[in-house]
């Protein structure tokens, strides 16, 4: 199950917008457009701001409560809900179990309802070229899983067998998880469909199982392509959706610009260019005018991000005629084009500068016209990098990790009487996804979640258990999966449970009174993964966060090069700043994970906190001096980006030696003055920060 949260526009989940450095629980969710900022935009002059910036000591966390990290697993989202993914969703589960009871193959119907969840589950709002993909590869691996664990049943192999081969399909699912997204939805349901096979009764033919999943996630797919069909036209084309929110982000950032909003809607933008990037692959081969065309209006998009970025380090406001440019283009883009004006506003700051010149070009891309950009072609992607993830010590690690919480399991269900043994392993590949969030606070929200699923499944029970009754309630479920997991991931488990409970009903394997022993599987799944997943296995806190911020720091050293020109040709910079970006909201995501579990988890990560946001801060420190270079003429200082790179080497090196900082960062207190450097102001910040 993917906790991945669906935009409010497009329906296409992103990574959650992480709320800033000090944050209160009771903020508006992740992901959510910024709420709090003034109801007027920021001042047209330069006369400064009498509020503090969103990063100054006035926005310093308060002192954390003891049940602070309670009230940050507990925060929940509410999306819109996702009605054709749910639609989708319900029909796809309904459609299999029908044709089995009318067939009077209700055990093949179940296989292929199985295989409809499995698509559902990675199903997105998005174009034919990615939603495909995702989703065979996805059900592939799930066909895979399910062969593999039918014939451990079918060859009647015993309890040490079977535990070697899944602890070994383990390994290959950790390992496959840890790659990134994708490959952790693969790696899921690979260990998820052989746990399947090997306890529940065998289809005839004994192979027949793996092929009806297959035809159980085709028919996901087919359904979803009338809906594509429909979406020719450019405001339903869910690319088009997702620039014109990134944009409209881009909007939030520049109003709230010298506002106490400004780094939350600056995060808000990182993760609508992020779904946004996801949505528009490089370029392989030909590619349509369209698409071309959509290309160069993100291209143009990303150029006058990295004006923006620059403006709010310096903590700089634009009028507000300014600021409502972007979501003019915003709504062009919902069109399929059109004029929209730039006003001529007599920019005075290399940055603003920066920032007109990319909004025009932006608005002549939007109106079709072939605008000169400052930007390069996105790098091809490499052939290699797969590979080189899937057997990084990363990876392995991972699947180590996996491997050993399942020979626990499979050690403890050979010695406990457990009538439905596949449930343990499952409900582990299910907690240990790597892209959901914290492991703790997962094993706890599947326990609770359980224990509400079954309670809502006897009371369903209760009432009926005529098949056709239970194939609509399954359906009803399934429906609300893509909704409850973007709510949260306890609720998620809430309404997979009376699903799973009632496939099982209908396939004869359960009743009413024998139910309530899944929440001890539950339990005991929960147990064995914050003992030997969590508590005991060496893959501490520190291993999660600090890595990525070694990432982050060698992103932003590559974009410190080639804003100095020093770096490799011919990458621009805005890609590069794009990868460190990214690079950045990882790293915070991962901090925020921590803050969600209880101490030393979480004090361990609000140690990490403040350097997290003083590498944001020097993300836009590097894009206001590439402002500098290119719009005032400024030539490269060597003596101030050595003083930013060895400072980006002494904290890579303080992450790889788990030292946080202990001192806060100096943090600006005024505009910066445009005649001084800006990499001069970001090498006081990190070296303040750094120093002992």
């Amino acid at each position: 199950m993917s906790a991945e949260r669906p935009d409010s526009r497009t329906g296409h989940p992103h990574p959650p917008a992480d709320p800033p450095t000090g944050t209160a629980p009771t903020d508006p969710p992740a992901g959510a457009p910024p709420t709090g900022a003034p109801p007027a935009g920021p001042p047209a002059t330069d006369s400064p701001v009498t509020v503090p910036p969103a990063d100054s000591p006035a926005d310093s966390p308060a002192p954390p409560r003891a049940s602070a990290w309670w009230a940050r697993a507990a925060r929940t989202t509410w999306p819109p809900l996702p009605l054709v993914l749910m639609l989708r969703a319900a029909v796809g589960m309904a459609v299999p179990l029908s044709a089995g009871l009318l067939l009077d193959r209700l055990d093949l119907g179940i296989f292929a309802a199985l295989g409809a969840m499995h698509a559902t589950m990675n199903d997105r709002v998005e174009p034919a070229r990615l939603r495909a993909p995702r989703i065979a590869g996805a059900v592939l691996f799930s066909a895979l899983g399910m062969l593999i664990g039918s014939g451990l049943k079918e060859t009647g192999s015993g309890l040490l067998t079977a535990g070697l081969v899944l602890t070994a399909v383990a390994f290959a699912s950790g390992a496959l998880s840890a790659t990134g997204p994708r490959g952790s939805a693969a790696g899921l349901l690979l260990l998820v469909s052989a746990s399947l096979g090997s306890g529940m009764p065998t289809a005839r033919p004994w192979w027949a199982g793996a092929l009806m999943v297959l035809a159980g996630g085709a028919l996901v797919f087919l359904l979803g392509l009338p809906h594509l069909a429909r979406r020719r036209r450019p405001h339903a084309d869910p690319r088009n959706r997702a620039l014109a929110a990134a944009y409209d982000a881009l909007g939030a950032t520049l109003a709230d610009l010298g506002t106490p909003q400004g780094a939350k809607s600056r995060q808000l933008l990182t993760a609508r260019l992020n779904q946004l990037q996801d949505l528009l692959p490089p370029a392989r081969g030909r590619e349509s005018a369209r698409g071309l065309r959509l290309r160069r209006m993100y291209e143009a998009g990303l150029a006058a991000t990295e004006a923006a970025t620059g403006l709010l380090w310096a903590w700089r406001g634009v009028p507000a005629e300014v600021a409502a440019v972007p979501g003019a283009l915003a709504r062009a883009v919902e069109r399929g084009g059109g004029e929209v004006t730039v006003p001529d506003w007599q920019p005075d700051t290399p940055a603003r500068r920066a920032l007109d010149a990319a909004l025009r070009s932006a608005a002549g891309t939007v109106a079709g016209r072939d605008a000169a950009l400052v930007t390069a072609p996105a790098p091809p992607p490499d052939p290699w990098r797969m590979r080189v993830r899937l057997l990084s010590r990363g990876s392995v690690r991972y699947g180590l990790r996996v491997a050993l919480c399942i020979a626990v399991a499979q050690a403890a269900t050979a010695w406990l009487p457990l009538d439905r043994s596949y449930w343990v392993p499952m409900t582990i590949a299910f907690v240990l996804k790597p892209d959901l969030g914290s492991v703790f606070l997962r094993a706890v929200s599947r326990s609770v979640g359980t224990v509400l699923g079954v309670a809502v499944t006897a009371a369903i029970l209760s009432l009926t258990t005529g098949e056709w009754w239970l194939t609509v309630i399954a359906a009803v479920c399934v429906a609300l999966l893509p909704y409850a997991t973007a709510v949260h991931y306890g609720l998620n488990t809430v309404v997979m449970t009376p699903m799973a409970l009632v496939l099982l009903q209908l396939g004869g394997q359960s009743s009413a009174s024998d139910i309530r022993p899944r929440v001890l599987d539950t339990v005991l799944a929960s147990a064995i993964v914050l003992v030997f997943g969590y508590l005991l296995w060496p893959e501490r806190p520190r291993h999660r966060i600090e890595p990525l911020l070694v990432d982050a720091t060698g992103a932003l050293r590559a974009y410190l090069a080639s804003v100095a020109g020093s770096g490799p040709e011919p990458v621009a910079e805005v890609w590069l700043r794009r990868r460190a970006y990214r690079a950045l909201a990882d790293a915070r995501q991962e901090v925020r994970n921590g803050l969600a579990e209880p101490p030393p988890t979480g004090r361990l990560a609000e140690q990490w906190l403040p350097a997290t946001a003083a590498l944001e801060r020097i993300g836009g420190g590097l894009a206001a001096y590439a402002a500098q270079i290119r719009y005032g003429g400024q030539v490269p200082e060597p003596a101030e980006v050595e003083r930013v790179r060895r400072a980006l080497d002494d904290l890579a090196a303080a992450a790889r030696s788990h030292r946080p900082p202990t001192r806060p960062a100096v943090r600006p207190t005024g505009p910066h003055d445009p005649a001084r450097s800006a990499l001069g102001r970001a090498a006081d910040e990190l070296e303040t920060l750094l120093r002992p």
